[in-house]
């Protein structure tokens, strides 16, 4: 239990760690932001393949497949209802970054962006937590690794949107915070989701995976490829599938 709240610490503070980062530098450059996302992708990939949905299917028994099946789509599936209810920063906005909307206007906008990132860190939370109910630590470890590792530029970016529209630092800070504070809560969710029946794990690792391949397509994998960086964000990419495996196959 307590290397899984220390995982749980560390998953969420990795969002802490980004945020902090954005105030010293203010405004990252797209190539940098790319890079690491994409990195961060790739490790994601590979822990979401391997880690969860191939276990699912393992632990599954007879109808295995059908479970892992059911537990990805209902994984993508939730992720897509939260992104549909919270829409993304660029979707609410509808200017270019180098408009200058009207205060209280920006500032609900940017708030909504900021709810939209913590939403989105529930599912990534309850999968680094489901990942311990395998039994395999080293495996579950590297999947919260890859997890916290995508977290630090997405604290760093929700950093200046919020600093732009005049909010004292202390707040941002809290408010980046609490956002770090929700995949906590995810993962001890996912861990004592699983703990309590294991009959649930196999559906439950895929369900995790699901909500993984959702967030690395829709959201990360379009991100690194909109601003002339896909080359070296598709070679980060495969660099992090990579790395996770070869940590995956020498932990085994």
């Amino acid at each position: 239990m307590e290397i899984v709240l220390l995982t749980a610490i560390g998953v969420g503070g990795a969002t802490i760690v980004g945020s902090l980062l954005g105030f010293i530098i203010k405004k990252p450059s797209h190539k940098f932001n790319d890079i690491v996302l994409a990195f961060a992708a790739g490790i994601m990939l590979s822990a979401a393949v391997f880690g969860l949905i191939f276990e699912s299917v393992e632990l599954g028994g007879k109808y295995s497949l059908l479970i892992m099946v059911a537990g990805v789509f209902a994984g993508a599936i939730c992720v897509n209802a939260m992104d549909r209810l919270i829409p993304h920063l660029h979707k609410l906005t509808g200017v270019e970054p180098e408009a200058h909307p009207d205060g209280a206007e920006k500032m609900n906008k940017v708030l909504l962006f900021v709810i939209a990132i913590a939403i989105h860190n529930l599912p990534e939370g309850i999968a680094a937590g489901v990942g311990f109910g395998t039994g395999n630590a080293a495996e579950a470890l590297t999947i919260a690794g890859g997890i916290a590792l995508q977290n630090i530029p997405e604290g760093m970016v929700i950093i200046a949107p919020m600093l732009a529209t005049g909010m004292k630092r202390g707040r941002v800070f809290l408010i980046a915070m609490a956002t770090g504070v929700v995949e906590v809560i995810g993962t001890l969710l996912g861990f004592f989701a699983v703990s309590i029946s294991s009959a649930i794990l196999p559906f439950a690792l895929a369900f995790a995976g699901g909500t993984m391949l959702y967030v690395i397509s829709d959201e990360m994998i379009p991100e690194t490829h909109s601003h002339g960086n896909e080359r070296g964000a598709t070679y980060s990419l495969i660099l992090g599938f990579c790395v996770m495996l070869i940590f995956d196959t020498l932990l085994a």
